[in-house]
């Protein structure tokens, strides 16, 4: 059962965007939080006119699957688990004095790689193409779902998400919310959904559908090994 808590929209103004692809001669790695952060920055500037020989950087696979999609290689990929600190630990990121580098995000998104890459050297900039907003979702369905027990368990693949389906729910689906067994794909979630109440999440070895299916196989063979004879 699919429950988007995300939806994906473009910035009111994308003038500031437009202005820093405009200039993507100038950088010496452009780095990609999300494959909608490449969607986006190639629908303000289409791959075609990027210039020949830039380097790009992906946190995840599916950022990298992305940009190849639109004929962009990924120079660098974070290794799992695919987040800024995976990414950060690269040695080719160690020493980035004199360095120019361009993140294209979503607006408001994390601050832990630029304020980084700042401290090893490098000159950031940012190229904000998107932002994130909690839909208005009709939740009686999957209310109901939870209600005739035909939820098992749930993935959350964000933090921002994982708010988000908290306060869809409401305080009549909390309950069932709290004690159904969840999976995450970052420490830093597994934080989060401490912080909101849920009591044992389980965390995947890293953010891709590969990763998140062997979390769910390990759960399921941990319930059919604890259920009586």
């Amino acid at each position: 059962m699919r429950f988007p808590t995300l939806a994906i929209g473009a910035v009111p103004d994308t003038g500031v965007a437009r202005a820093a692809l405009a200039t993507l001669a100038h950088f010496d790695l452009v780095l990609f939080v999300s494959a909608n952060a490449v969607d986006q920055a190639v629908a303000l500037r289409p791959a075609a006119s990027w210039p020949a020989g830039l380097r790009c950087a992906a946190l995840g696979a599916g950022t990298a699957r992305a940009l190849a999609r639109h004929g962009l290689p990924a120079h660098l990929l974070a290794p799992p688990p695919h987040d800024s600190e995976a990414l950060l630990a690269m040695p080719q990121l160690r020493e980035l004095t004199g360095q120019r580098i361009l993140i294209i995000r979503g607006a408001g998104g994390r601050e832990l790689l630029g304020e980084t890459l700042r401290a090893r050297g490098a000159q950031v900039d940012y190229a904000e193409v998107y932002q994130r907003a909690r839909p208005d979702s009709d939740t009686r369905d999957i209310l109901a779902a939870w209600a005739r027990g035909a939820i098992d368990v749930m993935t959350v693949t964000s933090g921002e998400a994982l708010c988000n389906l908290v306060a869809m729910l409401g305080e009549s689906g909390r309950e069932p919310l709290l004690r159904t067994p969840l999976v995450v794909v970052s420490g830093r979630m597994v934080q989060q959904a401490l912080a909101l109440g849920f009591t044992s999440p389980l965390l995947a070895e890293a953010a891709s559908d590969a990763a998140l299916m062997a979390a769910l196989i390990t759960w399921r063979r941990a319930t059919i090994a604890g259920e009586p004879e």
